[in-house]
């Protein structure tokens, strides 16, 4: 038998849906902007200027050792990173100045000069790179990135980054969780080969120097659950008075 008020169940079966479904759309957060995503991740950690004292723990199957760095930072292009312990290794520092990378070896009294090609190499038989440490590349300026997909748990954003032809001595790609407060979740490197090479974590998320971020940092090599390299910030000060004369050579092999 017809249902005389078929039709009009019809329509308030539509409209019910549709004011069940309609909040669900509205409350979807819109895409974070990418460029500036990659222009908060860039400066997160070092701004105008800063001073760091950061520790870091390698962990391997056979052994865990710990060192303790000291680094300032000027602008986007100079850096530099003194060794304060262990003792053997204390005084072993890496200075950026523009494209150009240095390390001092006090044990050996020796200045070498690091090319652009070894910047994805280990630094100091850590899992992060020499490129890690001195944050020659920029997210921005290397590479093009756009919005992958959303993800639900952490909530934030997936990003794919290709890096840009002809940049030398970089990620091949690097896929970029951050959160909806637009801070790093997760990174994937991916080698020249498109290999996934590591996967880096940030999490312990403080305020330090009036500014909240992640003050760890756990990197992890691909097929490897049982090596990893651990950098906590101890402190951190930003945009405080760095000399520019902190980046020079005669600083670099200064006895400490």
């Amino acid at each position: 038998m017809r249902d005389p008020h078929g039709h009009r169940r019809g329509l308030l079966w539509v409209v019910a849906v549709a004011l069940i479904v309609q909040p669900a759309f509205a409350d979807e957060p819109k895409p974070p902007d990418v460029d500036a995503v990659l222009a908060k991740l860039d400066d997160l950690y070092r701004s105008t200027s800063s001073i760091a004292r950061v520790e870091l723990v390698v962990v391997t199957p056979r052994s865990t050792r710990t060192m303790r760095v000291k680094a300032w930072t000027r602008g986007e292009d100079k850096a530099l990173i003194v060794v304060e312990s262990p003792s053997r290794d204390a005084g072993t520092a890496t200075l950026r100045v523009g494209e150009n990378l240095w390390m001092y070896l006090p044990r050996v009294a020796k200045t070498m000069r690091i090319p652009p090609s070894m910047m994805l190499g280990s630094w100091m038989g850590t899992d992060f790179t020499n490129d890690d440490l001195v944050k020659e590349s920029s997210l921005r300026k290397d590479f093009v990135a756009r919005i992958d997909k959303r993800s639900s748990s952490p909530a934030g954003w997936w990003l794919t980054l290709t890096a840009k032809p002809g940049v030398v001595g970089r990620w091949a790609r690097i896929d970029l969780l951050v959160s909806d407060d637009m801070l790093p979740v997760e990174e994937r490197h991916y080698d020249r080969k498109l290999r996934l090479a590591r996967t880096l974590t940030f999490d312990t998320v403080k305020k330090l120097s009036g500014r909240t971020l992640p003050t760890r940092m756990v990197v992890t090599p691909a097929g490897e659950t049982d090596k990893r390299t651990e950098l906590t910030y101890g402190e951190l000060a930003l945009d405080v008075d760095v000399p520019e004369s902190t980046f020079s050579l005669s600083r670099l092999e200064r006895k400490r």
